[in-house]
């Protein structure tokens, strides 16, 4: 596991609270879905990023 992966990934995690703590205080739905998004590509990267794939 590299550093590039485990900053993704938990980058990614840490957005994915956001998007939670967004849903549950009602924020706009654009702004929560963007958010989502996000956390979704970071995790992605850092999944693809492993050294696991090689």
């Amino acid at each position: 596991m590299t550093w590039a992966s485990t900053l993704l990934f938990a980058g990614g995690l840490f957005l994915g609270g956001g998007t939670f703590s967004f849903i549950q205080q009602k924020m706009p739905r654009g702004v929560t879905l963007l958010l989502a998004l996000g956390a979704l590509m970071c995790v992605l990267a850092g999944v693809a990023l492993l050294e696991v794939w090689e």
